[in-house]
């Protein structure tokens, strides 16, 4: 087989590294694509873009292929591949990043904190660059510097015909106002523009754990704490068992805990007063956070979210924290069978609420929190588990209905029985907005194996 102006690499069936080169993150998807063209920059992009269209092929787009949903991969189509495309440069004086389609997160933090340099990225340094910013980019920075959507200057895109364009405030505005937050609709995305901030090398980070009997006490302090947190600390509460990580004892591997992860984007003094209260509160089982390389902490929890794991995840935007709501949260968060499910809730707000609601497609700013409610399991107990814990996520999200605010993060949403919500991420508004760019980009929808906009 062969693609006219392609110049690298081609995988079928028949190659012997076929199977790894359809596996994605989730380990539960499992799809056959007729093709993987793994891309060496632009060019290669669009001749591949160009060739499905042509021969009427099912198109799949893969950056880091991360996504719990595995839109990253298609059965019997084309998966465009950028995951050879991982190169980070760095303009230090101009604080900003050119990065690669196919990059993750680790790539970037890597090469800006040479710098001292971060912007906002993923809390897992596995994830991929291209899907977490397309869905808007929550992360530990986002408070104080917003989301990655808020931080992208400008995008490299491959169009649904072919064609290469350049995307910012300046070109194809739409276009550039979709791609942050309307995910994967309106094209292929070769490279990213971000801004970067002072960060680190050496940041207060880590995460505090107190027993699953202390929960309701804990997420009450929790609310107040950080209703009146600054701007730099960035939160996330993590609910299941202690992961079995070197940095913790031993004697605490797997027994129900609920984490404050907390990072710190200022002066660790600062951050050890800001953190003060939280350090005090109740009897800690441990507490890991401490002054620590910045990159070293976004990926201190990689092990505990491995690929080819199987995953099954549901979300939604909170209302607030109300005692009803964490009640709620209390009585379901450890009711998984599956030791290495969890759930997280991520402390919104700062930054992120003061970009204006129409300045990008991201329709949450005005979210306080939202929970992620995530089944995991091995792949060799999807018969003991697979069905437990989509059936614990599923009664979790129903309990909090009436505890949601409008909305999901698009980047949580899961495969088929999260299709009906991909509006909801929006809004209406912003929803018909999103379909009206879609029309102009990509009007017969060539670009559908993600979240997907139709044409409006």
């Amino acid at each position: 087989m062969k693609i006219n102006g392609f110049r690298g690499r081609l995988i079928t069936a028949d190659h012997a590294d076929y199977d790894t080169a359809r596996a994605v993150w989730n380990g539960a998807v499992d799809r056959r694509p007729r093709l993987i063209a793994r891309c060496g920059g632009s060019a290669d992009v669009a001749a591949a873009v160009r060739f499905a269209r042509d021969h009427d092929l099912e198109i799949a787009v893969r950056g880091g292929g991360h996504n719990v949903a595995g839109t990253a991969v298609c059965e019997d189509g084309i998966v465009i591949d950028l995951s050879a495309m991982r190169a980070v440069r760095v303009d230090p004086a101009g604080r900003t990043a050119r990065v690669q389609g196919g990059a993750l997160w680790g790539d970037v933090d890597h090469t800006t904190q040479a710098h001292a340099l971060a912007t906002t990225g993923g809390i897992v340094s596995h994830t991929g660059v291209a899907g977490l910013t397309l869905g808007g980019g929550i992360g530990f920075l986002m408070r104080a510097h917003g989301l990655t959507v808020d931080n992208l200057l400008a995008a490299e895109v491959v169009t649904a015909e072919g064609d290469v364009v350049r995307a910012s405030a300046d070109e194809h505005p739409d276009l550039f106002w979709a791609l942050r937050g309307g995910g994967g609709n309106f094209g292929v995305v070769s490279s990213f523009r971000f801004a970067l901030h002072p960060v680190g090398p050496t940041v207060l980070a880590g995460p505090i754990f107190w027993a699953a009997d202390d929960t309701t006490e804990v997420l009450r302090f929790y609310r107040d704490f950080a209703a009146e947190a600054p701007d730099e600390l960035g939160t996330v509460v993590r609910l299941g068992t202690v992961p079995p990580l070197p940095a913790i004892p031993a004697e605490l591997h797997w027994r129900p805990a609920v984490a404050v992860i907390c990072c710190y984007a200022g002066a660790v003094d600062d951050g050890e007063r800001a953190v003060r209260a939280l350090r005090r509160f109740g009897t800690p089982l441990v507490d890991l956070l401490a002054p620590t390389r910045y990159a070293a902490f976004q990926a201190a929890t990689d092990d505990t979210v491995l690929h080819g794991w199987h995953y099954y995840w549901k979300s939604t935007n909170l209302a607030g924290l109300s005692d009803d709501t964490i009640a709620v949260i209390t009585d379901h968060a450890y009711a998984a069978r599956s030791p290495r499910s969890y759930s997280a809730m991520f402390h919104m707000g700062g930054a992120v609420a003061r970009v204006p609601q129409d300045a990008t497609a991201y329709a949450g700013r005005e979210v306080a929190h939202n929970i992620i409610i995530d089944g995991v399991w091995l792949p060799a107990e999807s018969g003991k588990h697979a069905a437990a814990e989509t059936a614990w996520a599923r009664r979790f999200l129903q309990a909090l209905q009436p505890h949601r605010a409008t909305g999901v993060y698009v980047n949580f949403l899961d495969s088929d029985d999260d299709t009906g919500r991909v509006r909801e991420a929006y809004g209406d508004r912003t929803y018909r907005r999103l379909a009206e760019v879609k029309a102009k980009y990509d009007p017969d929808n060539a670009f559908h194996h993600n979240k997907n906009i139709g044409p409006g």
